[in-house]
């Protein structure tokens, strides 16, 4: 995917969900992997950005925090289809870590070989423990997506 933008679209002193539309009508236009990087202050932007992105298939990061309280998104277009069907979810968020390994540790212990676990976190340690985990064990971590600010979805999957 390309991460540099092909648009860009300053939304600021624009209200939500005005960021969110401008972005949308733009990315629909474009090819899967190409990017839009969104500029906005308004501050629900990021939720609306996350909450959208996990609708449709496309990837939001914030590339930039300014310092005139504007931030800018890297929104790349997806194929719009989530291919991973999990077999299992586990939703962990406002679970402090270790907890979410230690639950989907015991979730994946009764999973067979190939199967996948959804597991669903905000704690900020869960990223770097996922990746971690999946290094010294025989798990793959076949996505991670962040879903909100701090949220993320990892699909683990059991070799």
């Amino acid at each position: 995917m390309s991460t540099k933008p092909a648009v860009t679209l300053d939304m600021s002193g624009l209200s939500c969900p005005a960021p969110l539309i401008g972005a949308k009508k733009i990315v629909d236009d474009m090819e899967p992997g190409q990017s839009l990087l969104l500029v906005s202050d308004c501050p629900g932007t990021s939720d609306d950005l996350f909450a959208w992105s996990r609708q449709t298939g496309n990837e939001v990061a914030v590339k930039d925090k300014m310092a005139d309280g504007r931030t800018a998104y890297l929104v790349t277009r997806g194929s719009g289809k989530r291919t991973l069907k999990p077999n299992v979810t586990l939703d962990m968020r406002g679970t402090s870590c270790p907890g979410p390994i230690l639950e989907a540790k015991k979730l994946l212990d009764g999973m067979q070989s190939g199967e996948l676990l959804m597991l669903v976190s905000n704690c900020p340690g869960t990223p770097a423990d996922v990746d971690a985990w999946v290094k010294n064990t025989a798990l793959e971590l076949a996505d991670r997506i962040e879903i909100a600010r701090g949220a993320f979805e990892f699909y683990l999957r059991k070799k």
